[in-house]
């Protein structure tokens, strides 16, 4: 574990949120929480679930920054004190709850992303502290509620094959009978699947599903990979990205995670912004990449092992057959250089694939997709395009 101490020396930023003496926890839920009305549902729901071999922490980073509104940071105090009440309550030898009240976070970085790092620096710190080199750190919202063989089948996994990240199955609860709420999150959810079965059908072996409350990490592959970031919006999206180049993820499609749908201007994007883009329409409708774009995306994915040790010449003549939007993209980014990388630093072909991946990641696929849909394809309904996908897988 030198690696880990060297990490937590340089993010020594974090060290002044105390560790229990007493830390012994198998794996950490950690849950950012700003101003959230209904957090003990979330902490209930954690406590029905199967029990688990070994302790399980939780804790809720109750965070504000510099510049939150007064109301919510008292309300976030009044949940603080809660929080400690409950936890006196209600923690068992298998289940502890444990609570952070963090203010006045600086104004560049205060958000969810700083506040759910500040959890996880929490839980690396104390699986360090404890000698546990295979702790897990799981990542859940202030807003969830769970199924009950969440922790059990977590547990499961890592314990028994180790992976170094899982990502879990997600359905969101609606609160009411908004038909435009049920229908805008129907078709959110269905996207957040049509993008995860496209990139997986154009053979992108980094296919998962990126969503906050949704996934768990080898507390080791969180240090690997440098910790999560401070985004204030889009963190687990980020982070998961480095974390799938390890390698080991692994889909727990029976563990659920059950967000709660609704409106939120906390974050740029996300599903809050999604549900309200998405209402504010005229027919309702979220439309989303055309097929046919990862399908022009497919065709170049498709000729990358074509690459492996041929001259950028070769490489040009062989882009030369794809469609249109492949060839201006790759030279309006300058991207065949990266091929020309991947040749030039790869002893294998397998090596080769993997640099090949790193090049051309989800941020290269998303900026693709878009430049594409600005000129050669349109955006398509999301039912009309997750029918039109399902019939070619």
């Amino acid at each position: 574990m030198k690696h880990w101490k060297k990490y937590i020396q340089k993010h020594q930023a974090y060290n002044k949120y105390p560790i229990p003496t007493d830390f012994d926890y198998g794996m950490v839920v950690v849950i950012p929480c700003f101003d959230e009305p209904d957090l003990l549902t979330t902490l209930r729901s954690l406590m029905l679930c199967t029990s688990t071999q070994n302790p399980v922490g939780v804790l809720v980073v109750v965070n504000s920054g510099e510049l939150s509104d007064e109301n919510a940071i008292q309300n976030n105090r009044k949940t603080y004190d809660t929080l400690a009440a409950f936890a006196i309550e209600n923690s068992q030898p298998k289940l502890s709850f444990h609570a952070l009240l963090c203010e006045n976070l600086p104004r560049k970085h205060a958000g969810v992303g700083l506040a759910r790092k500040i959890g996880m620096e929490w839980a690396v710190r104390g699986f360090l502290q404890s000698g546990n080199n295979d702790g897990v750190i799981i990542s859940l919202d202030a807003d969830c509620t769970v199924s009950e063989n969440y922790l059990q089948l977590i547990e499961n996994q890592f314990s028994t094959y180790r992976p170094n990240c899982c990502v879990l199955n997600f359905k969101h609860r609606v609160n009411n009978n908004n038909v435009a709420l049920l229908s805008a999150i129907d078709q959110y959810e269905d996207y957040i699947w049509y993008f995860r079965n496209a990139l997986k059908a154009i053979d992108c072996p980094y296919y998962y599903h990126t969503i906050g409350s949704a996934f768990a990490v080898l507390a080791d592959a969180y240090v690997r990979v440098g910790g999560i970031g401070r985004q204030q919006g889009g963190e687990d999206f980020y982070f998961l990205q480095k974390v799938f180049f390890l390698g080991r993820t692994v889909e727990l499609l029976k563990a659920f995670v059950y967000p709660e749908a609704r409106f939120s201007h906390r974050i740029p994007f996300g599903t809050g912004p999604a549900l309200e883009k998405i209402i504010a329409t005229d027919d309702g409708l979220l439309r989303v990449y055309s097929v046919e774009a990862f399908q022009a995306l497919q065709s170049f994915f498709i000729l990358r092992i074509n690459f492996y040790k041929q001259s950028d010449a070769v490489v040009k003549d062989l882009i030369a057959d794809l469609h249109i939007s492949i060839q201006q993209f790759l030279a309006d980014n300058n991207l065949l250089a990266a091929i020309t990388d991947c040749n030039q630093n790869s002893a294998t072909a397998d090596t080769f694939e993997k640099r090949f991946f790193h090049h051309f990641d989800a941020f290269v696929i998303i900026k693709y997709l878009n430049f594409a849909h600005n000129s050669y394809f349109k955006l398509t309904p999301i039912h009309i395009a997750k029918d039109k996908l399902d019939s070619l897988l």
